[in-house]
């Protein structure tokens, strides 16, 4: 069960009491009860709709409310909705709460600004163009402050700057948000005209259209993640002795990812690619993978075809993009000693790159069947050795200010239980993970390219 630290709880506590204060002049407030109720009901059936259909949440008649309520009453739209709603999985009471008091300040903020710049009576005379510079500006606020809302809850959770998570987590909002506010102002619009409220209604329906269209792209991404996460597993059982390495990977590459600055699109093909950059051992007899001896050249020689093998596997998921160059060529090297294809410099993917010293990382800093994990420290000090030979210095850099800033707690999600801890080789014996490839002559891990902090696994 995922634990929430007390610091979260506390600042979802100040949010909500917030909340509470922003509705308390409804009384006193000039609005009509019934438009209130019949927002709610409508914003609630809809919320509850797009999360359990529509894989996403439902703005158009919040911002409605914006657009025709005071704000005390246009806060009050969202919260029976956020409190009541659930999706396809389990909501706590908190983040029923969370959802409920931040969409409540989020409407009050939109419809004060929009209220303070005319908009109503724009909207009331249906004064076109006037309405929209109003509406505009109700809709930037309405971002702004789930954002910073979103943002101030993730800096808790994550020990994280606040400024940097809200970089990170403001670009989500403005074009879906936008959107939502065109049909909500032509909600607004419509309710202020002789028309109606049964005319408003009809606006709803494209956005449910739309909204479906989305929803069939969001199934045919899960559908894909659930391969992806398939083959990981595939991967796992296969080579027992790095089981939850291709997860770490996956882990490391996304810290250097954002430590890069990277967008959140990027970053989750990063994740993928990590997860999935040795899915080519699938490809590699398992007598091989498990073998105690050393390697014969010959069986080297195999071995080092597993990223093509992965590049073939994953080339049909059209929506992993960059990340399958990253599984054929995470093996290279920046002076071109490395394989399949020997590419050197800014030639290698910068994907690839950035995969090869989280997957060189999590090699070093595992515990395996023939050595012990070394220390984060000597893993990282290992890779500057070998930075601008083997690894790119900005990715050794990325994740070197990355650990020092989060630390290194990786986490595996398989579902699988672990194998048994393997027993030591027998004195005398070398196992073929620890066979150099190259003229590093220190400790070898599996997973980093020849001649650097491991072998060809």
């Amino acid at each position: 069960m995922e634990t929430v630290p007390p610091r979260v709880h506390a600042y979802v506590a100040c949010v909500a009491a917030g909340a509470c204060a922003l509705l308390l002049p409804l009384p006193s407030a000039p609005v009509s009860k019934g438009a209130v109720a019949l927002l709610a009901v409508l914003y609630a059936a809809g919320e509850h709709t797009a999360r359990r259909h529509l894989a996403g949440t439902f703005y158009p008649v919040l911002l409605a409310g914006a657009f025709l309520l005071p704000p005390p009453a246009a806060a009050l739209v969202a919260v029976p909705g956020a409190l009541l709603s659930c999706g396809t999985g389990r909501t706590t009471p908190l983040r029923r709460v969370w959802r409920a008091a931040q969409l409540a300040v989020a409407v009050w903020a939109a419809a004060r600004l929009h209220g303070l710049l005319g908009g109503r009576a724009a909207v009331a005379a249906a004064d076109f163009p006037a309405v929209l510079a109003p509406a505009g500006a109700a809709v930037l606020a309405f971002c702004l402050v789930l954002a910073t809302l979103d943002a101030g809850v993730l800096a808790l959770a994550e020990h994280a700057p606040p400024w940097r998570t809200w970089r990170r987590v403001f670009p989500r909002f403005p074009a879906p948000v936008a959107v939502h506010g065109l049909a909500g102002l032509m909600m607004a619009v419509l309710w202020s005209s002789p028309h109606g409220p049964v005319a408003a209604l009809l606006v709803l329906l494209p956005m449910y259209v739309s909204g479906w269209v989305f929803a069939q792209a969001h199934r045919e991404r899960t559908a894909h993640q659930e391969t992806i996460r398939a083959l990981v597993q595939a991967v796992d059982l296969k080579d027992g002795y790095t089981r939850g390495h291709s997860e770490r990977v996956g882990q490391a590459s996304v810290m250097i990812a954002r430590e890069l600055g990277m967008d959140d699109r990027r970053v989750e093909v990063l994740r993928f690619a990590g997860i999935l950059h040795d899915v080519g051992k699938l490809g590699v007899p398992t007598r091989l993978l498990r073998k105690d001896g050393p390697l014969t050249p010959e069986e080297r020689r195999v071995i080092e075809l597993h990223p093509e093998y992965g590049h073939e596997i994953v080339r049909g998921i059209s929506f992993l993009g960059e990340a399958r160059s990253a599984i054929l060529h995470h093996h290279e090297r920046l002076d071109g000693k490395g394989y399949p294809h020997g590419l050197a410099g800014p030639r290698i993917p910068e994907p690839a790159r950035v995969v090869a010293v989280a997957d060189a990382f999590d090699a070093m800093t595992s515990t395996r069947s023939y050595r012990r994990a070394r220390p984060v420290a000597a893993a990282l000090e290992e890779l500057r050795r070998c930075a601008g030979a083997q690894f790119d210095p900005r990715m050794v850099d990325a994740l070197v200010r990355a650990l020092g800033r989060y630390g290194w707690h990786p986490a595996v999600t398989s579902d699988e239980p672990r194998p048994p801890r393997p027993r030591a080789p027998a004195a005398g014996s070398t196992p073929a993970h620890t066979r150099p490839a190259g003229p590093f002559t220190g400790p070898a891990g599996p997973d980093a390219a020849p001649g650097g902090p491991g072998g060809p696994r």
